[in-house]
């Protein structure tokens, strides 16, 4: 089957810089994926990461490993084989801790498949394996393990810390996210249309108010001119001069007429304008109303893929011991196996004696 990843996630890399021995050399330019690979033909576990087409991490694991946490979002590891240390910058805490939980784990099956080589291979080694064919091997050679039970990890300072990049494991609600953004649109722009309204209405208000009292000065004015009227038709002696003045005074009072009577339509218009501005405000307030519904709809949804998540991870966890158990018993089963090819083996030498 080869080499199959099992495990991956993403960060910044970094190694010690082999001449101070204490700060860090940036190896990717940004955050890379950092994978765990299992090697099943020589039963040995790995740690990869690539950047492009150039290998920044290429880490056998080794039970004398140890994976440090110098930080809430920081960690490390020595290689004795690459003579190097290298670190690692998270997004957050979280993907941290389910890398140190993952390099424990692989460590330990490291462990167990060292062990597991060095029986076998003392096996291999008595009279009687040797006299039943010694064809044996083991799955795990010495050459494939690496590391030392001297490694140590550099002091790093706190400076050296690198800044990680966001998580891509979050769960996007495109469709609620979209359907929002509309919503807070569409009231962005009657919240914009309300106030150019409510700037108009209280300009119109004030010419009304204005054009009031200039209807006011026009009538008195107007009252004012036909009492004028009155008194110069009683007084002068001039009937043609009164009559000619009267005739300017009537049309000054059509001219008044008319502009009244616009003023009054325009009047009306703006009555209109403000119904309207009042629809628009039920509107506006309909699109709040929806948009809080939307809000709480999104808040169910966050609590429903938080409860997901949890049930996502408990079943991981509980495929992880079944895998765990499973692989218990297929070494069982290899142990029995092994020991049922002796028991015939001495069975058929017997039977060779007799």
């Amino acid at each position: 089957m080869g080499e199959q990843p099992i495990f991956s996630t993403r960060a910044h890399v970094f190694q010690i810089d082999p001449n101070t021995k204490k700060n860090w050399v940036p190896t990717s330019k940004h955050a890379v994926t950092v994978s765990y690979f299992y090697d099943s033909t020589r039963n040995v576990y790995r740690i990869i990461s690539l950047d492009g087409s150039k290998a920044i991490i290429n880490s056998t694991i080794t039970p004398n490993m140890t994976f440090t946490k110098t930080s809430q979002k920081f960690g490390q590891w020595a290689d004795s084989r690459a003579n190097t240390v290298y670190g690692l910058g998270f997004s957050s805490e979280h993907h941290l801790s389910k890398f140190a939980e993952k390099f424990q784990e692989f460590k330990e099956a490291a462990r167990l498949a060292k062990e597991k080589s060095q029986e076998k291979m003392e096996l291999t080694s008595t009279p009687s394996q040797e006299s039943a064919g010694g064809d044996l091997q083991s799955p795990l050679t010495p050459e494939s393990i690496n590391g030392t039970d001297d490694e140590r990890t550099p002091d790093v300072t706190q400076n050296s810390e690198p800044r990680a990049e966001p998580t891509q494991n979050a769960l996007p609600f495109s469709h609620s996210s979209a359907i929002s953004k509309h919503w807070e649109a569409e009231l962005a722009t009657l919240k914009g249309n309300n106030a150019k309204l409510t700037a108009a209405l209280l300009e119109s208000t004030a010419n009304v108010k204005q054009w009031k009292q200039q209807l006011a000065a026009y009538q008195e004015e107007a009252e004012r001119l036909h009492k004028r009227v009155t008194e110069l038709e009683c007084v002068s002696s001039q009937a043609n001069a009164v009559h000619t003045h009267k005739t300017e005074l009537n049309q000054t009072i059509q001219e008044l007429e008319e502009t009244l009577k616009l003023k009054e339509e325009e009047i009306e218009r703006l009555k209109q304008e403000i119904d309207n501005a009042r629809e628009l405000q039920e509107q506006r307030d309909s699109l709040t109303q929806k948009l809080q519904e939307v809000e709480i709809r999104n808040k169910d949804l966050e609590g429903q893929l938080s409860d997901l998540e949890q049930r996502l991870e408990k079943s991981q966890n509980e495929q992880e011991a079944f895998r765990n158990n499973l692989k218990a018993l297929l070494e069982i089963l290899d142990g029995k196996i092994f020991e049922l090819t002796e028991l015939r083996d001495n069975l058929a030498k017997l039977l060779e004696c007799s």
